[in-house]
């Protein structure tokens, strides 16, 4: 189990707590924990967010570690410690002293255990227990009644659908329509089209619940604002200029959709005049707001932004999201914003290739944000924007190829919270582009860094130009050996585009809409073995250690966007 670090690895919280144990006594005082409620917000189909509130630890040396299994199984498995977050407040925003952290990578439907065990040397020593299940796939009614629709026939069907039914669309043309009827839990109403289905115009959902949109072609946009439980799966939006260039989207909270396994294409030209937040750039492939969010598998190109979430006063409740394992390329913008998340949005396994800024938290409004194996090659500007106060994101096993700095931050704010291990970050000779400049080459220019609460280490840094130099805080390096030595990266290691078991070519030119490369390492190079074990996160490795990156060299490449 990792212990704290300089990052405040602290600990989580769980909702249904189900006993209680004190342990220790401690010194007690200001410096002693008061443990607070457990929850375990809004479940998904492959996570689970732990919440454990406190107050006390006036010297933040409280930690909280997890042990998980499926309910009523055998042995317990490690999950990484949660997050120690200190009460805060940003751009209108406030939160609380908690321990926060995700459980990765279960199954859904699927009942868990939980063992959260806080541990205070001053005193508050404590063990809880909780359970708490994942989200089932969401799948129709068994033995649904099948309802045949034409476009002649679709408004009268469509007044008289029942919880349970499938409407199933025969070939046409079909406008867009505003839908009201919801279905309940266990028996959604299902929208389902086929080869030749078309609709021309918006779909809105407005505050329904349990309606499933299945393999339809949108010309136009979905927007399903304020509803619960909403399916969109296996469609194609193709956005219009008529309704804002969006192509799914909810703009007030809305709960637990499941989007997957769409093809969402923009009207934004991959072009220098695009690039940024004045470029010539409009629409949003995939915008939510609220909790409990599931975005996987989708493949979105040509947007302002691909896959976001909604920023300052819009912004409600943005936690217990997924972004999962989605193909964005092409977004003029950002590829995924995750922005004004709260706490426990976990951006993880995507592949970004082509896009201008790929991953922004612009900014974390306390953490933890996750950002886990996702693959970026030519992020023009930056590969993580993490701006405006940006406190408490967590980047782990991300592999970036980029023009310029490989990692660099240019916020002109502190940066509070970072926690990075185990990441690939490859730059070389910058330009500039649309008036933002890509850097000059540095493998990590990070100086608004709170380097008391940020930790980076076990990283895989390196340079087109031979050199390694760069800025931590107010710490300047040269080298590798003064960067061991004068930050937290002490593991660091050198690497450059040898590392990779196939050919990567420099994007010397960023708006050349090369091929996407395969990003995975060669078993025998720099990359290798370098990594620390990070329990949930890389359990399994093949070596002596994990390999840096969002691959374990010789491993298959995920699959990126629908299945």
């Amino acid at each position: 189990m990792l212990a704290t670090d300089a990052a405040g690895n602290t600990s989580a919280a769980s909702a249904t707590a189900r006993a209680t144990t004190l342990a220790s006594g401690g010194g007690g005082g200001a410096n002693a924990t008061v443990a607070g409620a457990t929850s375990l917000p809004f479940p998904t189909l492959h996570h689970l967010t732990v919440e454990w509130a406190f107050s006390g630890d006036a010297n933040a040396n409280g930690v909280v570690t997890v042990r998980y299994r499926a309910s009523g199984t055998g042995p317990w498995r490690e999950a990484m410690p949660l997050r120690r977050v200190p009460a805060g407040s940003n751009e209108g925003f406030s939160w609380t002293s908690r321990h926060s952290g995700t459980v990765f990578d279960l199954q859904p439907g699927t009942s868990y255990e939980l063992e959260l065990t806080l541990t205070d040397p001053d005193g508050g020593t404590t063990t809880r227990t909780a359970t708490a299940t994942t989200r089932p796939v969401p799948v129709p009614m068994a033995n649904a009644p099948i309802k045949a629709v034409t476009p002649a026939t679709f408004a009268s069907v469509a007044a008289g659908a029942q919880p349970g039914d499938i409407l199933l669309l025969g070939a046409g043309t079909y406008p867009g329509f505003d839908w009201s009827r919801s279905g309940t839990e266990g028996k959604p109403v299902v929208l389902r089209g086929g080869s030749g289905v078309v609709i021309n115009g918006a779909i809105n959902l407005f505050t329904q619940a349990y309606v499933h949109l299945e393999g339809l072609t949108v010309n136009g946009r979905i927007r399903f604002n304020g509803s619960r439980h909403v399916v969109i799966q296996r469609c194609t939006v193709n956005a219009s200029s008529t309704y804002g260039g969006d192509g799914i989207v909810t703009y007030a909270r809305a709960e637990n959709a499941y989007i997957a396994d769409n093809v969402v294409t923009g009207l934004t030209q991959w072009a220098e005049s695009s690039l940024g937040v004045s470029g010539n750039n409009l629409g949003e492939g995939i915008a939510v707001t609220g909790p409990g969010h599931v975005i996987l598998h989708n493949r979105v190109t040509g947007f302002r932004d691909g896959i976001s979430l909604l920023e300052d006063d819009e912004a409600v409740d943005q936690y217990s999201i997924d972004i999962l394992n989605n193909d964005l390329s092409g977004n003029a913008d950002d590829g995924i914003e995750a922005d004004f998340c709260f706490h426990n949005c976990r951006i993880v396994r995507n592949r970004l290739t082509h896009n201008f800024i790929a991953l922004s938290s612009q900014p974390g409004l306390g953490g933890p944000t996750y950002f886990v194996r996702n693959a970026i090659y030519n992020a023009v500007h930056v590969a993580f924007k993490l701006y405006r106060g940006s406190t408490g994101d967590v980047l782990l096993h991300n592999t970036v190829v980029k023009n310029g700095d490989a990692f660099g931050i240019y916020a002109g704010r502190p940066v509070a919270g970072l926690y990075a291990r185990n990441n690939l970050f490859l730059g070389g000779a910058g330009g500039t582009f649309n008036g933002y400049s890509s850097g000059t080459g540095r493998v990590l220019h990070l100086p608004d860094l709170v380097v008391e609460s940020s930790s980076l280490d076990h990283d895989g840094l390196g340079s087109t130009t031979g050199t390694l130099t760069g800025r931590l805080g107010g710490t300047t390096f040269s080298n590798l050996q003064s960067l061991r030595t004068s930050t937290t990266e002490q593991h660091a290691v050198q690497v450059d585009l040898a590392a990779f078991s196939t050919a990567v070519a420099y994007p010397a030119a960023p708006l050349t809409l090369s091929p996407t490369p395969d990003l995975r390492i060669r078993a025998d190079s720099a990359a290798a073995n370098a990594g620390q074990p990070l329990a949930n996160i890389n359990d399994g490795f093949a070596g002596l250690a994990p390999d840096l990156g969002a691959y374990e060299a010789g491993a298959e490449l995920p699959l990126y966007g629908p299945r």
